[in-house]
């Protein structure tokens, strides 16, 4: 047993998980169950009453967060300690959206003061672009923007414009590249104009590979429509911290926005990384998005554990986790601008918790990391949620829903809002026989069809679930809900001992890929690995001669 099953937390968690009713009579014992699970801050409510919770549940949660020095964790990122410990760095993208006058010290520099700069910088360029000052190479001014990244440095800012989309301001059209597959590019590059179009391609390195071979792509579309090598400054832009490798590449060393150790990809869409968000939606609306976020922060760092809505909600996941065998958990966003979130999380957490050793390197024995999926309602109630019903996985449920649309035509959003609650409802109180056989009793069936259909109508509810309300989606709300998510993952990380800011998994599959490129590429057969990959290179290369 590791050292976090033997708390006498987790044991107390372990047996009590085994003891409680189910939700229906949760309900029917506490008349002010909804007022007591449910809490709001930064612009958004979370009702948690429907989750296999009592008091004592919460309790319990609690008191296993403290015994994991959960308080402590969170002061000891905020404040700057190299808590990832395998690449011996701070975990800073809460920098990012501090106030100018914070004070946040890395190796004796004040990286608040580097952030400002660069978001001056951001906020000079967005200008320059959306007033048609900016100018391509043959005079004419910019009116479409190819961003090129993988990972965090293409879904954070892809999704989040999707999510803004009412905010577009309209200058400038915006498409995102992120596959290596060469059609993605092709596609993208159809229609526009090599003068008229912009690229900011965001790498740390400016080596990542998908992204350095789609921005060479690109370069070569560009100077093969007429343009000459000194043009490509005016038409490309990066996000790096090798600033050497970008100007031979031929963008202009004032052009290349900075990058830090202290933040991930995962959570890079608040540095520069966001600079296509910024010009789609401006830069106060960007600057919007960075105070939602900074608000739901101070949350975060401030509130006690019992009301904290990322500790409140990252407990939970673990609860199901841990102590019921989810092996997933299902995002639904009841709104379409959000319909991307499910797959930002799915990274978000994913990327974040998939490990199998504790801080010291120790086997874990319990489970880490569930798969996070998800889609839009109401699409989803005709598809998969059959099996949130009446499956046999149990799978913790978060719906998302802003009060109010941005489209509010006829009655679609109170059929939307109707659809979400309903969902949730049935979820959790289910269906049992007698209602089920009550409800065929005025049909024309015969007892023993009405009997056997009874059957296939039960639903045993108990499902849990979180809702969580906004009034509307603004950037300010969408950043406090970004957010939200990721401390609920450093949550989740911070109890099971693993550190959720390292990605090996990811390296390994990066190594491994450049080995094989060389084989794909080499005058002979592949031999050396083993006999699938050997064949299957063999295959690629005779497919490809």
């Amino acid at each position: 047993m590791t050292e976090l099953t033997q708390q006498a937390s987790w044991q107390a968690l372990e047996k009590h998980s085994k003891s409680l009713p189910h939700m229906r009579e949760l309900f029917s014992s506490e008349p002010e169950r909804f007022s007591n699970m449910s809490t709001q801050a930064c612009g958004l409510f979370l009702d948690f009453s429907k989750n296999r919770a009592s008091q004592e549940t919460m309790s319990l949660l609690f008191n296993l967060a403290k015994d994991s020095q959960l308080e402590s964790k969170i002061k000891a990122m905020f404040a700057g300690q190299a808590i990832n410990n395998t690449e011996h760095r701070a975990v800073l993208h809460t920098a990012l959206r501090a106030p100018a006058n914070k004070v946040i010290n890395v190796d004796g520099n004040n990286i608040v003061a580097e952030v400002q700069q660069t978001l001056a910088k951001m906020g000079e360029f967005v200008e320059s672009l959306t007033s048609g000052q900016w100018k391509g190479y043959t005079g004419k001014t910019i009116t479409d923007v190819v961003s090129i990244g993988i990972g965090g440095s293409f879904l954070g800012p892809k999704i989040v414009s999707q999510a803004l989309r009412p905010y577009w301001t309209g200058e400038l059209n915006c498409h995102f590249v992120a596959n290596v597959d060469g059609t993605s590019i092709t596609e993208k590059l159809k229609g526009l104009d090599p003068q008229t179009t912009l690229f900011v391609m965001s790498s740390k390195s400016f080596g990542t590979q998908e992204t350095l071979t789609n921005t060479l792509t690109a370069k070569e579309w560009f100077l093969s429509q007429g343009a000459s090598q000194s043009d490509v400054a005016k038409h490309f832009v990066a996000v790096s911290s090798n600033v050497s490798k970008a100007t031979e590449f031929g963008i202009d060393a004032s052009n290349i926005f900075p990058m830090w150790d202290w933040v991930g990809g995962r959570y890079s869409l608040w540095s520069a990384i966001g600079l296509p968000i910024a010009l789609l939606i401006g830069m106060d609306n960007f600057k919007a998005l960075l105070a939602g976020a900074h608000e739901m922060d101070e949350h975060f760092a401030n509130t006690p554990l019992e009301n904290n809505m990322p500790v409140i909600m990252g407990m939970f996941s673990l609860w199901y986790g841990n102590f019921f065998n989810a092996q997933s958990h299902v995002v639904l966003t009841y709104d379409h601008y959000l319909r991307g979130l499910p797959a930002y999380f799915q990274q978000l957490d994913m990327e974040s918790n998939g490990k199998s050793v504790t801080l010291n390197g120790t086997d874990v024995d319990y489970s880490t990391g569930p798969i996070i999926w998800g889609g839009e309602g109401t699409n989803g109630q005709h598809a998969y949620h059959q099996l949130l019903h009446q499956g046999t996985a149990l799978v913790p449920a978060d719906f998302i829903m802003p009060l109010n649309s941005h489209n509010p035509v006829g009655e679609h959003h109170v059929q939307l809002a109707s659809n979400c609650f309903g969902q949730t409802q049935a979820l959790m109180q289910g269906r049992t026989f007698d209602e089920a056989l009550a409800e065929l009793k005025k049909s024309d069936l015969g007892e023993e069809q009405k009997q056997l259909i009874a059957q296939h109508k039960v639903m045993p509810g108990n499902k849990p679930s979180n809702t969580i309300l906004m009034d509307k989606l603004t950037p300010s709300t969408l950043g406090s809900l970004i957010a939200l998510y990721e401390h609920r993952t450093f949550v989740q990380g911070a109890i099971w001992q693993i550190n959720s800011f390292d990605q090996w998994g990811v390296e390994l599959g990066k190594q491994l890929g450049n080995d094989v490129l060389e084989r794909l590429v080499a005058d002979v057969d592949a031999k050396e690995l083993d006999s699938s990959s050997n064949g299957l290179i063999n295959l690629f290369r005779q497919g490809n001669i």
